[in-house]
């Protein structure tokens, strides 16, 4: 499994590409911003992409994936809690073409994501675990969590998310949708959002 990163548009959002070697099938996480930018990546790096994955259905996360699935013909999979975002929310129509839940999994060569609901930031925000590494979307951060403000979010749902994660086994590299990496182990540590949610 490789894995790059490129961080687009205003709101800095992580896109992530997730590929087997082998097979140069890719997955492409959060895509918000700039499809010609990341159609050209896939192109330089001959990746096949097969599908967009969804942490989420905020503007900065879905932007450019109308353009993406028409122009590859990928599944797009996304929570199905998502579509009941306000449109100011999400920004543009997104067509799914399959959605997935809690225990869900996902298959792309020799890789198998798997799906955690984990809502709070929205009410359909997953996580996806890939081998040993978490993407977080908006539900974790090096050092701090999503916010819950907006309409579909809440701090009691983030709690539980954020506890969930945290007992996670093991030290994952968790990958969010801003900001650097980290690790579990380090955000057990030093994260106070995911600290209050244990004592709760």
């Amino acid at each position: 499994m490789k894995i790059s990163a490129m961080a687009l548009g205003d709101y800095q959002t992580n896109c992530y590409f997730v590929w087997d070697e082998a097979t140069m099938e890719c997955a492409v996480i959060d895509p918000g911003y700039d499809a010609p930018t990341i159609l050209n990546y896939l192109g330089e790096q001959a990746l096949q992409c097969k599908v967009i994955l969804l942490t989420h259905a905020h503007f900065d996360h879905i932007g450019a994936v109308a353009a993406l699935q028409q122009a590859t013909g990928c599944r797009v999979y996304v929570h199905k809690n998502e579509l009941s975002l306000p449109p100011e929310l999400m920004g543009a129509p997104l067509q799914p073409t399959d959605y997935y839940d809690e225990g869900s999994t996902v298959t792309l060569g020799a890789i198998t994501f798997q799906v955690l609901l984990t809502p709070g930031h929205t009410p359909g925000s997953v996580c996806l675990i890939a081998g040993d590494v978490l993407f977080s979307g908006d539900t974790l951060f090096a050092g701090s969590c999503g916010r819950t403000d907006f309409a579909g979010g809440s701090w009691d749902a983030m709690e539980a998310s954020l506890r969930r994660l945290a007992q996670l086994p093991g030290d994952d590299t968790v990958l969010p949708g801003h900001g650097g990496s980290t690790t579990l182990a380090r955000e057990r540590k030093t994260n106070m959002f995911l600290f209050q949610a244990l004592q709760g």
